[in-house]
């Protein structure tokens, strides 16, 4: 029983990989230019997006969700809100990238983002890998995933890297330092995708399911948060759409920046 249970995973396991990659090189080919490679790094900060493996009873989008305007615009943002020196190609041109958990390049981005977690899966590479990165001083930030069915999948992959007991998914108080590093918040807003809110009006995607944003973490032995969690919000939206409404804009892309800043801040002084 147990060698044909194998036997049934393993092309499922392949199958999985598979269309993540035919998925990063069918979607857009300037994904092939943004792919971080040793050259890429030029001592300034890359806003560096993270691919995963699509996951078969996922929920939600794929790793691309808000490529590229998500990217770049926040990277424009922290070159001009912050003194945090940010790589360009030229003007409005950040150099964003894309890395892969298997690739030593990973090691180069001081914060990695993941957008809609309710689809995402970890091989047992992708788990140790990331493991290393984060316990070696990286920081990963995920958001823009709704719902219980969502969070059960995040949780799922999160705890292949960390399991429980030894390290504890907790909601992080108001006072806690992430939240005052630049702009003094009481925690994380409820950001909705654009369309949600110019359809409905409405900022909880999933109705009485997604009610209560979520702001949480993982930290390591001495208390550093290594994993900030935004579960039923999609900050990242506030930075792509940014420039389609302005009453999106005033009400959602302000504190969407304000978030994103105050992250970024604490991920790269603790």
């Amino acid at each position: 029983m147990r060698l044909r249970t194998v036997a049934i995973l393993a092309p499922v396991a392949l199958l999985i990989a598979s269309l993540a990659w035919a998925q990063f090189r069918r979607v857009d080919t300037s994904l092939e230019a943004h792919l971080a490679r040793p050259e890429s790094y030029d001592g300034r900060f890359h806003y560096c997006r993270a691919v995963y493996r699509q996951n078969p009873r996922g929920d939600g989008g794929s790793w691309l969700t808000d490529y590229p305007l998500a990217d770049i615009d926040l990277s424009i943002r922290v070159s001009e809100l912050t003194k945090i020196a940010v790589s360009f190609e030229g003007p409005e041109q950040p150099r964003h990238l894309i890395v892969r958990l298997t690739d030593d390049e990973l090691f180069q981005c001081p914060v990695i983002n993941m957008q809609e977690l309710g689809r995402l899966f970890y091989s047992n590479e992708d788990a140790e890998r990331l493991r290393t990165y984060l316990l070696k001083g990286g920081f990963l930030w995920v958001d823009d995933f709704w719902g219980s069915y969502a969070w059960q999948v995040w949780e799922t992959e999160i705890r292949k890297v960390f399991p429980a007991p030894e390290y504890q998914i907790v909601d992080l108080p108001s006072e806690h330092a992430l939240f005052h590093t630049m702009f003094d918040l009481k925690g994380v807003p409820q950001i909705p995708g654009i369309g949600t809110w110019l359809g409905s009006g409405q900022t909880s995607e999933r109705g009485a399911d997604s009610a209560e944003v979520h702001a949480r973490g993982i930290a390591d032995a001495q208390g550093r948060v290594m994993v900030f969690m935004t579960h039923n919000t999609d900050v990242s939206d506030s930075w792509e759409r940014e420039g389609e409404d302005p009453q999106y804009f005033y009400n959602f892309s302000i504190d969407g920046y304000r978030v994103a800043v105050n992250v970024l801040l604490y991920a790269m002084t603790h």
